[in-house]
């Protein structure tokens, strides 16, 4: 990659410094939305199987229980993020524009929506790594951070590798975005979660990752930290797409992870930090996930901050509680640049959805596509040294084969730095995503 410790700060080669834009909401605390009087909750929340639906079309259920069961190991349960009736329980649209099975849920405004505390606080620490993993299963947890990766099968290591560092992702990269920051400062002593992380991969030590931009949450969890330094905080340049795992394991301790290889490779686990932190909440009380923070922020939002959210909550309600105004407006779910473009009101918060960005037309990226003018600035950008020019040509040309094959097609992690420097508009990071789908299609029918 290039040198550690690159011109003094602990970096990784390329990458890009968009505007940040999180001045609107860095330093607004949590707040919790009112209650929408619907809920829609996907049964496919994670990458894996969908989860089974355990409830009935009319039944009344209670905040917290559980509506649907894991499907096999790669796949989570669902609680009811509210108390209230099953309207019904059928397909819906999804983020992504695809249709699938969904349980939405009549919510009863009367009622409290509190949940009921088991007296009982589990000693997870005591359990045994295979008894802890089941238990984080039980919560519901996937990743927070947007890949809404399984955890439990994430601490699963090989018995043939040992860990010898959690890294903690707390760099928060993306643009507009503050759930993280706000999760380090307000949830700190959830955070020992990083705890039941090590006990699960076996880990002797963590590293809690940030970006120097977030040099208060720094102040913040270090009096906080264990005495025998076996947590520790580090501050890395702040650069996009510091949050990736492979940038976050060179820019912290140097190790690069193989191509097409796991942290686990290189005896790293890599958990982003909301994750945890949520694992040190639930887990002890026994309770699975319901709800998460979101930023809701962009250029014509009346009321921009961070909100504490039930999962299923339809994005409509989102735009009318946050008091959204202008009619020629783009909606993303996540981030500008790794984000999913929504065209439809109706779909709802998942388990991943870190921050609704309401963009007008003007803050968006114009103009026609042009020829590739080989100016080289998307080989300065990328952060794993690929060639996005030469991979968006073959795509032009449809040769996915040889862009998978020969140029490393599936290293790209889809950070979306090229497209975004590209002085001709062209959308590299489209074209990669629709070459790699074609390239799965191709491989299953193959056999």
């Amino acid at each position: 990659m290039t040198l550690f410790n690159l011109f003094g700060k602990r970096t990784f080669a390329h990458g890009i410094h968009p505007e940040e834009y999180k001045a609107t909401t860095k330093e607004k605390a949590t707040r919790r939305l009112p209650f929408a009087p619907e809920i829609i909750v996907p049964l496919a929340q994670s990458i894996g199987k969908p989860a089974k639906s355990i409830v009935f079309k009319g039944q009344q259920i209670t905040r917290g229980e559980i509506i649907a069961e894991a499907d096999g190991f790669m796949s989570v349960p669902i609680h009811a993020p509210v108390t209230g009736q099953v309207k019904s329980i059928d397909i819906v649209m999804t983020a992504k524009g695809e249709k699938a099975p969904a349980i939405t849920i009549t919510t009863s405004l009367s009622s409290g929506q509190l949940i009921l505390e088991s007296d009982i606080q589990q000693d997870y620490l005591r359990l045994s790594r295979t008894e802890l993993i089941q238990a984080v299963k039980n919560t519901g947890i996937v990743g927070l951070g947007g890949a809404a990766f399984p955890t439990h099968v994430k601490m699963s290591i090989p018995d043939d590798r040992k860990i010898h560092t959690v890294l903690v992702n707390g760099c928060e990269c993306e643009p507009f975005l503050t759930t993280d920051h706000r999760v380090m400062l307000e949830k700190i002593e959830q955070l020992l979660g990083i705890r039941i992380a090590m006990k699960c991969v076996d880990a002797p030590k963590a590293i809690i990752g940030i970006e120097d931009n977030k040099l208060d949450v720094l102040s913040a969890i270090k009096p906080h930290l264990p005495d025998d330094g076996s947590i520790s905080i580090e501050a890395i340049e702040t650069k996009y797409p510091q949050g990736a795992e492979k940038m976050l394991a060179y820019s912290l301790l140097g190790i690069e992870i193989p191509s097409g290889g796991l942290p686990s490779e290189v005896g790293l686990a890599i958990f982003n930090v909301a994750t945890l932190a949520e694992i040190g909440a639930l887990l002890p009380a026994g309770r699975g996930l319901i709800e998460r923070i979101i930023t809701i922020t962009g250029d014509t939002v009346e009321k921009s901050g961070n909100y504490l959210i039930p999962i299923g909550t339809p994005i409509r309600y989102l735009l009318e509680y946050a008091g959204v105004s202008g009619q020629e407006i783009e909606l993303i779910l996540g981030g500008p640049m790794m984000g999913l473009p929504i065209q439809s009101l109706d779909v709802p918060v998942t388990k991943g959805t870190g921050g609704l960005l309401v963009l007008d037309k003007h803050a968006t990226k114009q103009g026609d596509v042009l020829p590739c003018i080989k100016c080289s600035q998307c080989l300065q950008a990328c952060p794993i040294l690929l060639n996005p020019a030469e991979l968006g040509q073959l795509a032009a040309k449809r040769l996915y084969d040889i862009m998978e094959e020969d140029f490393h097609l599936n290293d790209c992690f889809e950070c979306g730095a090229c497209s975004y420097v590209c002085p001709s508009n062209i959308p590299l990071v489209q074209y990669f995503r629709i070459a790699k789908t074609l390239n799965r299609e191709r491989h299953l029918q193959d056999g």
